[in-house]
C-alpha cells in the first residue's frame, strides 16, 4: 500500500484538488511525454508566476502558493516536466510548453533543481528573452557540487528503489518541528508516486555536469529565498550564490528546512508577493489588477 501524509489528507490540499484540474499538456512529438500542469487564477494574466519543482516533487507540491496567491489575484502555474536527459531538451520542452500556453514572458519560482533550470532557461532564451524574474529557492548555479557526474550515466537503469533512497538521504531531519516534518512527510508521497524514469531523469539532469552562465542573468529581477537551519545544501553553496547575483533580494527565513514553500508557506508566499509587486500595473503583472491601494 502507498505512503499516505496527513498533508495530502488536509482540507486545504483535498479543496486543491477538488477545485484545479490537473491537466496534460504534449507538447513534443513522442505522444507518450506530456507536461503535468496546475493552471490557478486569472486565465487573461499574460506573464504569471511558474512554479518548477525539484527531484522529488510533483506539480501539487506547490498547491499552498496556488490557493493563495490565485485568492489574491495572481496567475499561478505549477509545471512537471516529463522525461528529458538534458537540460537543452528540458529547456526546449519548457518554451515549447509556454508557446502552447501562449505566454510570451513568464516570473519562475524554482526549487532545488527547479531553481537550477529556472536559470539555465533564462540563460537558454537569454537573445529572445522568456524570462521576466526568478525566484530561487534552496537551489544552486554549478551541479559540480553533487560530485557524482560520473553515476549520472547509469541512473537510467537503476532500480527505483535505489533513486529514491539516493534522493531520501537528503531528507532526514533532527528538528521534531512540525510543519517541517508534515512537509517531509508529504513529498515522501510524491517521490513514492514517481516512475523509475521520470526519478532517472531528473537526477541525471541534476547531477549532469553542468553550470549557469551567471553573467547572460545580470538584468533579471532575482530574489532569492533561504533557509537558515538544515537543508539538502551546504552554506558554501548559498554563499556561492548569493556572490553570483550581489544585486538579488535575500529573503531569509530563520527556519523551514528542505521545502519551505509547504512548512513556512506564508512566510514564502510573502516573499512571492513582495516580488512579485514591483511589477504590478505593468505589461509583466502577475496578477489581474495592480493591487497598488491596498492599505497593508
Amino acid at each position: 500500500m502507498s505512503y499516505v501524509s496527513d498533508l495530502s489528507q488536509s482540507q486545504e490540499y483535498l479543496s486543491f484538488r477538488s477545485s484545479v484540474p490537473l491537466r496534460r499538456i504534449v507538447v513534443d512529438s513522442d505522444n507518450t511525454k506530456g507536461w503535468r500542469i496546475y493552471d490557478c487564477g486569472p486565465k487573461k494574466v499574460r506573464c504569471p508566476l511558474v512554479c518548477i519543482p525539484s527531484v522529488s516533487g510533483t506539480a501539487d507540491i506547490f498547491f499552498k502558493q496556488a490557493l493563495a496567491l490565485s485568492a489574491k489575484g495572481i496567475r499561478v502555474i505549477s509545471a512537471e516536466a516529463p522525461v528529458y536527459w538534458n537540460v537543452k531538451e528540458w529547456c526546449e520542452g519548457f518554451k515549447k510548453l509556454l508557446d502552447y500556453l501562449d505566454l510570451h514572458k513568464v516570473h519562475i519560482f524554482g526549487s532545488s533543481l527547479g531553481g537550477y533550470l529556472a536559470q539555465k532557461f533564462a540563460e537558454y532564451t537569454v537573445n529572445c528573452p522568456r524570462v521576466a524574474s526568478l525566484i530561487l529557492c534552496n537551489t544552486f548555479t554549478d551541479t559540480s557540487i553533487f560530485n557524482n557526474h560520473d553515476s549520472a550515466a547509469i541512473f537510467w537503469i537503476l532500480p527505483a528503489l535505489v533513486l529514491k533512497r539516493m534522493v531520501m538521504s537528503n531528507f532526514t531531519t533532527e528538528k521534531v518541528d512540525p510543519h517541517i516534518i508534515e512537509a517531509i512527510d508529504f513529498m515522501v508521497e510524491r517521490l513514492d508516486s514517481i516512475p523509475q524514469t521520470e526519478l532517472a531523469s531528473r537526477l541525471t539532469l541534476n547531477c549532469l555536469r553542468g553550470y549557469v552562465e551567471v553573467h547572460k542573468l545580470a538584468s533579471l529581477p532575482i530574489t532569492v529565498i533561504d533557509v537558515f537551519d538544515e537543508c539538502a545544501l551546504s552554506s558554501n553553496v548559498r554563499e556561492e550564490l548569493y556572490k553570483c547575483y550581489p544585486s538579488a533580494k535575500l529573503a531569509h527565513l530563520k527556519s523551514g528546512g528542505n521545502f519551505p514553500y509547504l512548512s513556512r508557506s506564508e512566510e514564502v508566499n510573502l516573499h512571492l508577493q513582495i516580488h512579485l509587486r514591483q511589477f504590478d500595473g505593468t505589461p509583466l503583472s502577475a496578477s489581474e489588477q495592480p493591487l497598488l491601494n491596498r492599505s497593508h
